[in-house]
């Protein structure tokens, strides 16, 4: 199964409002395994950027200003996500914004039925606990000492690696029975028989032809064991 790990970096935390999406970040995967498959842009907002926005990801509007807009570089966008699954943490902001340049292009928007939310999933992993990317991370044992700023690429990278773990880890490849709701991920592998499913009881006493020929066989051991 193909999959897109995806994050967004932007001027705010609202496109109705005029705020603009400003970098993206994809990861390919394939059966839960990243194939190196990466898409990453940048884009002119064609607005300002907000000091608060930028002290979370470092985008200046200087920085900006010679990149090309949504609409110029869309195609290539939607080429690579393709038909797949998207998957994002707190993913309703992410495909907000994404959505929102598609509309302001013209273009058709993406179903919330390819939406994947590994904040959610997170939140029935481990309720009460911490979800932020971060916090998924440190539980995981997955590496973001390089992580000074956020960055949609670097971000995607992290979470296809949290996502893995999300989802059961690597030992979901030898699934036997397997549920593919990536939405429900508690049970992803099971070894257990389905429930109602009928077994027939394993017989464990001997037969007579089967006591017969232990017997004859012990006949043939010189001074056993248990005889001396």
């Amino acid at each position: 199964m193909r999959e897109i790990i995806f994050d967004t970096e932007t001027t705010g935390l609202d496109p109705a409002t005029g705020d603009r999406m400003v970098e993206i970040g994809c990861v390919e995967m394939v059966n839960r395994v990243a194939t190196g498959a990466t898409f990453h842009a940048y884009y002119n907002p064609e607005r300002d950027m907000p000091a608060e926005a930028e002290k979370v990801h470092g985008l200046s509007a200087s920085f900006l200003a010679d990149k090309p807009l949504f609409k110029d570089g869309a195609a290539e966008l939607l080429e690579f996500v393709g038909d797949a699954p998207l998957v994002a943490h707190n993913a309703q902001f992410d495909f907000g914004f994404l959505n929102c340049e598609l509309t302001l292009c013209g273009l058709d928007i993406i179903g919330t039925d390819r939406m994947v939310d590994t904040l959610a999933i997170a939140r029935r992993r481990h309720p009460g606990a911490k979800h932020s990317l971060d916090a998924l991370c440190a539980r995981y044992g997955v590496d973001r000492s390089h992580r000074v700023l956020h960055g949609a690429l670097l971000d995607a990278e992290l979470l296809a690696q949290v996502y893995v773990e999300l989802m059961g880890g690597r030992q979901i490849g030898l699934e036997l029975a397997v549920d593919n709701d990536p939405q429900n991920p508690v049970q992803t592998t099971t070894f257990a028989p389905k429930i109602g499913e009928y077994r027939a009881p394993r017989p464990h006493k001997a037969s007579e032809e089967e006591l017969a020929r232990h017997a004859q066989f012990l006949e043939t051991l010189e001074t056993p064991l248990w005889t001396s």
